[in-house]
């Protein structure tokens, strides 16, 4: 049941055909966990706790610096030196305190992915490296969750949902992440974000998108992303959608799969 004060805040979302009080009590019984309070997990917090989420977590070892700030929107300049945690859960209490605001002041690892993940519905991944995105795409498919997955570059981005737990309507597999992606590039030949740098805003454009499309799938409304990626131009300002399929000899749910736990991953 949503209170009157939750009618009134949530009042632009309860108007919309495609979300209603219906998808607005789903929100509420959601529990999403973001993978990181950086440059994209810092907007998709703070959109997913506007939408009214219920039950929102986040996974962050770091602190806050000074660097953050051109583009971290959920810390200020006095959170300098705190956990991210911390700061974002300032943040998330004073935009909306229906928010139950889970904090996981760890790094996210083969010992306690599953654990952790197993306790949300949808996991929105915004780290920064492969290790950690083969990591928390291979434990959601064991977990059976919903991940939703964004990567920011300099000035390109992509998006995909991920469920791959689950068949199509011709009772097929959804594809994993690792039909998309079957092996990270080598290491040192993608740059670091200290290394090469990122327009802030473009942060927070994919970091919003997914937050939408992680709302899109609580509510069901559209066209979702599972089998299609969307990608992004920043230079050209064009938005492009490729669809991929499950690869039968990728290792997760092909034809002949090897992976059944996370003991390949450190």
């Amino acid at each position: 049941m949503l209170t009157s004060e939750e009618l009134e805040r949530y009042a632009r979302h309860i108007v919309l055909r495609e979300v209603g009080g219906q998808g607005q009590a789903a929100l509420k019984a959601a529990k999403v966990l973001v993978i990181g309070a950086g440059g994209l997990g810092a907007p998709a917090l703070m959109y997913l706790a506007a939408a009214g989420v219920g039950t929102l977590g986040v996974v962050d070892d770091d602190t806050v610096s000074l660097s953050n700030l051109q583009r971290q929107i959920i810390h200020a300049t006095p959170d300098i030196g705190r956990l991210k945690t911390q700061s974002a859960a300032d943040t998330i209490h004073a935009l909306n305190p229906h928010v139950a605001f889970v904090t996981h002041e760890t790094r996210l690892d083969a010992s306690n992915a599953m654990e952790m993940i197993g306790g949300y519905d949808i996991v929105v991944d915004g780290s920064d490296n492969f290790t950690t995105r083969y990591l928390v795409s291979d434990a959601c498919y064991l977990a059976r969750k919903t991940l939703v997955a964004g990567a920011l570059g300099i000035f390109d981005a992509s998006l995909t949902t991920v469920r791959a737990h689950e068949k199509n309507a011709d009772g097929e597999f959804n594809p994993t992440y690792r039909c998309l992606f079957p092996e990270a590039p080598p290491p040192g030949t993608i740059p670091t974000c200290e290394e090469a740098g990122l327009v802030g805003a473009f942060g927070g454009v994919l970091g919003s998108m997914m937050a939408l499309e992680a709302i899109r799938e609580i509510v069901g409304f559209g066209e979702g992303l599972v089998g299609r990626l969307l990608m992004i131009d920043a230079r050209a300002m064009r938005f492009e959608t490729l669809r991929y399929a499950r690869d039968p000899a990728n290792p997760l749910n092909g034809d002949h799969p090897t992976i059944s736990d996370l003991s390949g991953h450190r």
